[in-house]
């Protein structure tokens, strides 16, 4: 009976000694961890060159057309220039191509735009913005080969909406000169959603020359 009670003894503290340890990852450990943790901003980087620029080069039309067309028949514009996913009740977004002249700008806002004239009549057509701070995920919403069903919930997707725009900042609008734009010419390639009644697209650029 005593030997007993002493191994009962010695289980009992092996138990409670093991119940207030610690247990710290290795360092392999903590590497495979970071690599297979969540990274938008590189998710959004590795396919920047080779997927998401030439899509929207192969889809886009001029903002004349795909205009015009989704006033026309918006489905046929949808087919030929626009995407949105299943899920939700998100607008169709289009890939365009803009040609035009700055008309008014706004880059005291965080949320900095140009407004710009495509046909001459020295009216704006379309709001393009240029950062820092880039409203929407219009980029992310043009692109066919991505999907919300890819990620794990919705913050992942809203946070892998935001590195779009995060990386076209750091990568185009950050460098764009932020005076004297009225007047500029302007060429850009990038995407933006159906508007609502009487509003400007928001056009969100992935390639942008202003000033020639």
């Amino acid at each position: 009976m005593p030997r007993f009670q002493a191994a009962c003894t010695l289980v009992l503290a092996g138990a409670l000694a093991l119940s207030g340890c610690k247990f710290v990852k290795t360092e392999d450990e903590q590497k495979q961890a970071a690599a297979g943790a969540f990274n938008p901003d590189k998710l959004v980087a590795d396919i920047w060159d080779s997927k998401v620029v030439p899509f929207l080069q192969e889809r886009a039309g001029t903002f004349q057309e795909v205009s015009a067309l989704a006033t026309s028949n918006l489905d046929a514009a949808a087919e030929k220039y626009g995407h949105k996913e299943k899920q939700g009740n998100a607008p169709w977004t289009f890939a365009a191509k803009i040609d035009g002249v700055i008309v008014a700008e706004e880059t005291k806002s965080r949320a900095g735009y140009v407004d710009v004239d495509v046909d001459g009549d020295q009216k704006a057509d379309m709001r393009v913005a240029i950062g820092p701070a880039v409203r929407g995920t219009a980029i992310r919403d043009s692109l066919k080969f991505v999907n919300f069903n890819e990620f794990k919930n919705q913050i992942e997707w809203a946070q892998y909406g935001k590195s779009f725009n995060t990386h076209v900042n750091g990568l185009l609008l950050e460098k764009l000169p932020r005076e004297g734009l009225t007047g500029k010419t302007i060429k850009a390639l990038g995407a933006y959603p159906l508007p609502a009644k009487g509003q400007l697209p928001l056009f969100v650029p992935v390639t942008i020359t202003v000033g020639g």
